[in-house]
């Protein structure tokens, strides 16, 4: 057969592009499921509430037109249904073209079984494909991923908001699709199947994966390749010893556990297949990790199949778990001692990787086998893990390994390590390999010469005698050397064998073994046959070797996370440990490979581009996880210094007199700062070790790292002094006092962290002011954004956030559940439910200057009591408030305010059309009004009386006092304009230049100024 993946084959270029179709789709459904809008769980009571009976499941297609009469006849469920349409349709189409994706993958692989068993590849059958070694691994990935694709979909979206999502999409755009879409299909295929995190209903997954019928011969066919074959060539070659089996077959065994779901009668019935099954694949292990961070506990994942169970048992028994477990401890223990060895200082040097390749090799396969066991057995528990035995099998194992997580990472981080140096030795070596064998070989012919000329007489030692014997061998063998060539390596090869046993033979039939001179000459030129050797036997062979056994694609993950915390101890302890984990990270790029295999080779660069750098982004994203305990304690050590600086160490005056020295001089607090700065100057100093570094496609910066990392802890810190302190709990008299000393508390800590970045810049290399000014300036307008959702129908969700940042996120959790807004005309307008600390703010000045309670007085621009005219709230409030939430706090307050007021004028704007289409009284009032308040310059005669009169009629009968909705806008006008005064005073002193450039803009397009 001729290459199944040339390009002019087309049976095989079809299946490929079919394989590195569904690893993109998967990468799209791990990059989608975060993006899952949260209003479709309806996990909170506001969201049932506002959305619960729009938001339908499949039980929507039994009575659609009901449910449409329902929303039609009903206005407010209308608006809502109408917000939804605008806010998530672009959110449910990318949803739902991924479930179409899968169908179709699975449709175009019944199609091409179809098309194979009818003939339509010439010369092509399975059996042919099969046969073939790409063939088979094709194909058995084919059904794999459409396995493991159904898998996700049922634990990241739960079947019950499938159901929503997918009958909104029908709803609201599927008619625009009508005739590329497949919804009946793509329904029916991922109707919710009742599993959730910890219950697994009766038939589960088998009936999932009978949805779409696969050809049951094509199945049975891949079982018997996975059971039969050694598809991934890697018996012998990566894992030649039989206890290193399992290992060996991981990733095939990975594929049968799925593709046994699509034969379920195998796992109940088949007690011969699942008997073989076990003893090949799963003889010493039952943790099976199938795709990026995706495993299956055996014990859970084959309890409600018989003859699966029954297989499994002789695995998972207690006495076989503990012959098991038995040498692993003592195992990992001496690997490590054997890792330490070779990591040692001058140790890992060229020549003793060429003379102990095959030992390291060996040595990094053993590692790796026990790593990969002690890892995937010993992880900490998932939320599926309902079976009873499951719990006492890993009691078991933990006791028997005695399993240390801070042991089992210095082990990965040994092994790592090692991995990374003998790599990039290799890699060194086989660059030059051609010019060391050239140097080795002018070396070994320099020294035959002058060893011949030793023997000629011209170079005469003492104790040698001429022997012209010896002097025409050693040229006829110098001639030898001169001839042998790079590009004959192994001819080369055969010839300096037979040459070093001629001087092995030279030495003991002259009888010149007890010259000393003779004998280090020889040695030294068999030493350099011998590096010739070895350096010839240099080949990719060794590095591919090392690139498969180093695989850690089976931590990707959560299995991998549970490491994180014992790896920040670590930094913590030790900041140059970095540079250490480092290779770690690198050890867990490997896990990229598999996915982006099959599409480099199908040559569809958007593809590759697109999941390499999901896949990129992630790693990275980890990395900058475990990293973040570096600007944590930066952080740490900076409230450390910053209270010794505020409270113990005095200012220094400008005039000083001697004998005071002494007293300002505080060297005891000065060598606490000393310290404290030192170990923040050494922290930074470890991230900056860990160099640029290439993690799958993205370039990792330790210097951006590190910057990053004190922008995300910044952000946090600052999210949480502003939720913390703006909360206001107080009722009634006293809110004054509250709000002035919250916000106080907030422009003292602001300053602290200021002073804490104009002092860090220095020591961690960073632009410490402008990176706070950024981000604080970020989170406000952030949160600004989100409040302002409350007002809008077409809302911006936290992910599209123009200022929202994968690599430094605004924590969410901050913003609360959204009651969503109200337009409709009630005196309910009026009681607004913030979502963010901003909107409580906007809540409490609105209650403290309450018209019913207070009197805003011009003169002062203050807010009084009535009652007790005690000032509620002064210019001193705003100017504090500037402090602490700067201009981005204030335009982002005044923004809010707007929205309410606008809220608040179409309310009332919707009411006045009503109430003028079906009340005349109120229509012929405001004809009347029109001439009295005219012109509107003229002051009202008794204005109380006029008013009060005027409002009784609009009032009459009404469900919304205008009298109140026109205080509130007032009182909002009034709140605004203070705002809009105290940034103007900001202005003029922070950007004085700025602001009379646009006051001169202004005023020139405003028609005056005109000789500016």
């Amino acid at each position: 057969m001729s290459d199944f993946l040339a390009d002019n084959n087309f049976c095989g270029q079809t299946i490929l592009r079919l394989v590195s179709q569904g690893n993109a789709i998967l990468a799209d459904l791990l990059r989608l499921k975060e993006t899952v809008p949260s209003i479709f769980r309806l996990e909170h009571k506001s969201d049932i509430q506002k959305y619960g009976e729009v938001l339908c499941d499949f039980s929507y297609f039994a009575g659609s037109e009901a449910f449409e009469k329902k929303l039609e006849n009903s206005p407010s469920l209308s608006e809502v249904d109408q917000e939804l349409r605008e806010n998530y349709i672009e959110l449910l189409s990318s949803f739902y073209f991924l479930f179409e994706s899968i169908f179709k993958y699975v449709t175009e692989l019944n199609r091409f079984i179809e098309d194979v068993h009818e003939g339509y590849y010439i010369q092509m059958s399975l059996e042919t494909i099969l046969y073939d070694k790409e063939g088979k691994q094709l194909l058995t990935e084919s059904l794999f991923l459409y396995g493991v694709m159904l898998l996700l979909v049922d634990i990241h979206i739960d079947g019950v908001v499938r159901e929503r999502m997918l009958t909104s999409f029908y709803r609201y755009a599927a008619g625009a699709f009508q005739t590329e879409t497949h919804v009946d299909q793509v329904c029916k295929l991922f109707r919710a199947t009742g599993y959730t995190k910890g219950k697994r209903p009766a038939g589960y997954p088998q009936d999932y994966f009978k949805r779409v019928p696969i050809d049951e011969t094509f199945v049975q066919m891949i079982i018997g390749v996975l059971r039969s074959d050694d598809i991934y060539l890697q018996v012998g070659s990566a894992y030649p010893l039989p206890e290193q089996r399992s290992t060996a077959f991981a990733g095939q065994s990975s594929m049968l556990v799925i593709i046994l779901f699509f034969t379920p009668m195998v796992l109940h019935s088949d007690n011969a297949t699942m008997r073989e099954i076990t003893d090949k694949f799963f003889p010493d292990n039952w943790i099976v990790p199938v795709y990026m961070g995706f495993f299956i506990n055996l014990v859970e994942g084959w309890d409600s199949f018989k003859s699966a169970k029954l297989a499994l048992a002789n695995t998972v028994e207690t006495a076989r778990v503990k012959q098991i477990t038995g040498d692993k401890g003592p195992k990992v223990k001496l690997l490590i001692e054997e890792t330490e060895k070779f990591l040692k200082e001058g140790l890992l040097t060229e020549e003793n990787v060429l003379e102990k390749v095959s030992k390291v090799i060996n040595l990094l396969r053993d590692c790796n086998v026990t790593l990969r066991w002690i890892i995937l057995h010993c992880t900490p528990p998932t939320a599926v893990d309902g079976v009873k035995k499951m719990k006492q099998l890993r009691d078991t194992v933990l006791s028997e390994v005695k399993y240390d997580p801070e042991v089992t990472l210095k082990f990965l981080l040994n092994v790592a390590q090692l991995e990374l140096k003998i790599k990039e030795l290799f890699r060194k070596l086989l660059s030059e390999k051609r010019d060391r064998w050239n140097n080795y070989k002018i070396e070994a012919n320099e020294r035959i010469k002058e060893l011949s000329e030793v023997f000629s007489g011209t170079k005469p030692l003492s104790r040698i005698e001429r022997n012209d014997n010896l002097h025409r061998w050693l040229d006829t063998k110098a001639g030898q050397v001169d001839s042998l060539n790079f590009d004959e390596i192994k001819v080369s090869g055969r010839k300096l064998v037979e040459l070093i046993r001629a001087f092995d033979e030279m030495l003991e039939f002259h009888g010149l073994e007890s010259k000393v001179q003779v004998r280090e000459w020889v040695t030294e030129i068999v030493a350099c046959f011998n590096k010739m050797i070895r350096t010839g036997s240099i080949n990719e062979d060794k590095l591919v070797t090392i690139q498969i056994v180093e695989d850690l694609g089976y931590a990707w993950g959560s299995i991998i996370d549970s490491y994180t915390p014992h790896m920040q101890k670590l930094i913590h302890n030790d900041p140059f440990a970095v540079s250490k984990l480092r290779a770690v990270f690198l050890k867990l790029s490997s896990a990229m490979d598999f996915p982006l295999m099959r599409i480099g080779q199908a040559k569809s660069n958007n593809l590759l581009v697109n999941v390499s750098s999901y896949y990129s982004e992630e790693l990275v994203a980890y990395v900058q996880k475990v990293l973040q305990i570096i600007p944590e304690s930066v952080f740490s050590i900076l409230h450390k210094i910053i209270e010794l600086q505020t409270n113990s160490i005095q200012e220094l005056p400008t005039r000083l007199d001697k004998d005071k020295v002494k007293e300002f001089a505080q060297l005891e607090d000065r060598m606490k700062v000393s310290r404290l700065t030192h170990h923040m100057s050494a922290l930074a100093e470890g991230i900056l070790m860990m160099q640029t570094t290439l993690v799958g496609v993205i370039k990792i910066d330790p210097k951006k790292l590190l910057e990053n990392g004190i922008r995300k802890e910044l952000v946090r810190q600052v999210c949480q002094v502003l939720h913390t302190n703006l909360n206001f709990q107080l009722k009634g008299s006293g809110k004054d006092s509250e709000l002035m000393s919250k916000l106080t508390i907030i422009a003292k800590q602001f300053d602290g962290i200021l002073r804490s970045f104009e002092y860090i810049g220095d020591y961690v290399n960073s632009n410490g002011l402008k990176i706070f000014y950024e981000e604080f300036s970020r989170v406000l307008n952030f949160f600004t954004e989100q409040e302002c959702n409350s007002f809008t129908k077409n809302k911006v969700l936290h992910f599209q956030s123009i200022y929202q940042s994968k690599e430094i996120p605004i924590p969410i959790q901050f913003i609360s559940a959204s009651p969503g807004s109200s337009s409709s005309p009630t005196n309910d307008l009026l009681d607004y439910s913030a979502t963010t600390f901003l909107g409580r703010l906007a809540n409490e000045l609105i209650s403290i200057s309450d018209p019913k309670t207070s009197s805003f007085l011009t003169a002062t621009s203050s807010w009084y009591d009535l009652k007790t005219h005690a000032a509620l709230l002064t210019p001193d409030y705003f100017s504090v408030m500037e402090k602490g939430l700067g201009v981005s706090g204030l335009t982002g307050l005044d923004k809010i305010l707007s929205f309410m007021i606008a809220n608040h004028i179409q309310a009332l704007t919707k009411f006045m059309r009503k109430e003028l289409t079906e009340k005349n009284s109120v229509k012929d009032l405001l004809g009347s009004l029109e001439v009295q308040l005219s012109p509107h310059s003229r002051v009202v005669d008794y204005p109380l009386k006029k008013y009060l009169s005027w409002f009784k009629i609009i009032r009459s009968g009404s469900t919304l006092d205008c009298a109140v909705i026109l205080q509130k806008i007032g009182q909002l006008q009034l709140l605004r304009k203070r705002i809009q005064y105290q940034l103007r005073v900001a202005a003029s002193f922070q950007a004085k230049q700025l602001q009379n450039a646009l006051g001169v803009v202004n005023r020139r397009f405003n028609g005056r100024g005109a000789n500016v």
